[in-house]
């Protein structure tokens, strides 16, 4: 007979050591640890001062949640994250566009088949149509599988003159208010909801949802503007074109990029917690060498952080939750406890960069995050808003390249051009998004740098969140199907008329 006789209990999964640190500073009443800061282990965090931290009240739920992540299989693997690197190595350089997105925070109920479908078919027409304009590769990177977390200004918030748990996203509590205690059991829901996300994007990437021999939907309709339309409808026809050149000619029976594509996921490495018992000591895959000591521009140095030294067991430390990470504007200390995480782990990073970072933090940060300079490792995702970014890009820019780290430059045109309504709806418009990105390619040009790409909250669904666009939307229509819990998206077609913009700016800027 195999397996558990019946009625025999199965023992619980024991929890790690970092884990039980790491359960201990979550739970309230239980003191900060000291430990040897200078050492980097997945629990090294728990030494550092940490920001936007959540505090469970049931130590032994916390202990089990956390055991339970240890013992589950990985979402991805070393392969897909070396291959992810290999891939914004280009970007760095100037070989490749980044195109990211998705939702400001995924609900547990986005976890299905319309929503997934919807938002993989935007960001695929998105990328065709940047691949047009910029005439080289996208790498597409989604915000998915696995955002449900949120910082947020305050913990706690008033509710009918009560004092109550602010909502932080599906992975801490739930926005009814009957479910804003934050709830460890949460973690391990949103790793299964990030696995049933990822298995069917993997499902339906292998099933030819990308395979561009079948016609795309490229319905133009809603532009009211018919000078831009006809200028949308030209891109439309260019790349239809293009695509039925290529299968007449039959150089498509032998491209295997136009039958699918490569998806990464992404999310915000806010609770770590969860990203320490998901990063596993695994063996670096085979290309793993070759590519690291191509991609290094110095010898590695320290700057107020002891370097990581190579394993001689040939094995790293690879956050298995998603294939990018990045540290939110408010968790970026240089001294905090979630640049100590990320700056262990062998995954691509990103930085959120705005208005309060000086460009010699932006250095150190750098330093300490990727002391060995390899090219494209890290991504600076800069949000400062259509009207500040004049002022700040140039410094960050010329201070990056004078300390020879070359990174992914990406602009993030959301959070900076957030503003409420007079009866308190937050929305973002549309003109001020195309602003911060035009003037973001204009910098990078005049300070003799590039953009590396766009990072954008985006649905492929019909909502009214933001306004502007070919659509016309206006205040008076946010309440038509205003759906966010968090920060307002791009509906799927002011995303895609986003995409014909900054396409069109490449395409005129070679004509010149």
């Amino acid at each position: 007979m195999t397996g558990h006789d019946a009625g025999e209990s199965i023992d619980p999964p024991i929890l790690s050591n970092g884990g039980q640190l790491a359960a201990s500073l979550k739970v309230n009443g239980t003191t900060r640890m000291n430990g040897d800061a200078s050492k980097w282990t997945p629990s090294s965090w728990t030494t550092k001062p940490i920001k936007q931290d959540v505090v469970y009240d049931d130590r032994a739920a916390v202990q089990k949640s956390l055991a339970k992540l240890e013992k589950l299989p990985p979402l991805v693997t070393p392969t897909e994250i070396i291959k992810l690197r290999k891939s914004l190595r280009d970007v760095a350089l100037g070989k490749a566009f980044l195109l990211q997105g998705g939702d400001c925070a995924e609900l547990f109920d986005y976890c299905e088949e319309n929503a997934i479908e919807s938002k993989i078919k935007l960001l695929l027409q998105m990328s065709l149509v940047l691949i047009w304009g910029a005439n080289k590769p996208v790498v597409r990177i989604a915000r998915m599988a696995g955002q449900y977390a949120k910082p947020r200004s305050s913990p706690m918030e008033m509710h009918k003159e009560t004092q109550i748990h602010s909502f932080r996203g599906d992975i801490l509590n739930g926005y009814p208010v009957d479910e804003r205690k934050p709830d460890p059991a949460r973690l391990v829901s949103a790793y299964f909801h990030s696995a049933a996300t990822l298995n069917f994007v993997r499902g339906s990437l292998a099933s030819g949802i990308a395979d561009l021999h079948s016609p795309l939907d490229w319905e133009l309709g809603h532009v009211r503007d018919e000078k831009i339309k006809a200028q949308y409808e030209r891109i439309v026809n260019s790349i239809t074109e293009s695509l039925r050149f290529m299968r007449t000619v039959g150089a498509d029976s032998t491209a295997s990029g136009l039958e699918t594509v490569d998806l990464y996921t992404s999310h915000e490495a806010l609770l770590l917690e969860y990203e320490q018992s998901l990063t596993r000591h695994v063996r670096h895959p085979s290309s793993h060498a070759s590519f690291i000591s191509s991609s290094q521009t110095a010898e590695p140095q320290i700057n107020g952080h002891q370097d990581i030294a190579p394993s001689a067991d040939h094995k790293g430390w690879y956050n298995t939750s998603a294939h990018f990470l990045w540290i939110g504007d408010r968790t970026r200390q240089l001294t905090g406890a979630h640049i100590e995480y990320i700056r262990g782990i062998e995954n691509p990073v990103g930085i959120k960069v705005g208005p309060t970072l000086e460009a010699t933090d932006l250095v150190a940060l750098l330093d300490a995050i990727n002391p060995s300079k390899a090219i494209g490792k890290v991504t600076l995702i800069t949000r400062y808003g259509e009207r500040r970014i004049a002022d700040l890009l140039p410094a960050h820019i010329r201070a990056v390249k004078q300390s020879g780290h070359i990174v992914v430059w990406q602009c993030d045109p959301m959070h900076g051009n957030t503003h409420s309504t007079p009866s308190g709806v937050k929305t973002r418009h549309f003109s001020s998004i195309l602003s911060e990105v035009s003037s973001a390619l204009r910098i990078h040009r005049e300070q003799g740098s590039f953009l590396g790409g766009v990072h954008l909250e985006l649905t492929g669904e019909a909502v009214t969140e933001c306004v502007g666009g070919s659509e016309g939307l206006t205040e008076d229509d946010l309440d038509i199907n205003y759906t966010t819990y968090c920060d307002p998206r791009l509906n799927e077609k002011q995303a895609l008329e986003l995409a014909f913009l900054v396409a069109g700016h490449y395409r005129a800027e070679k004509a010149t």
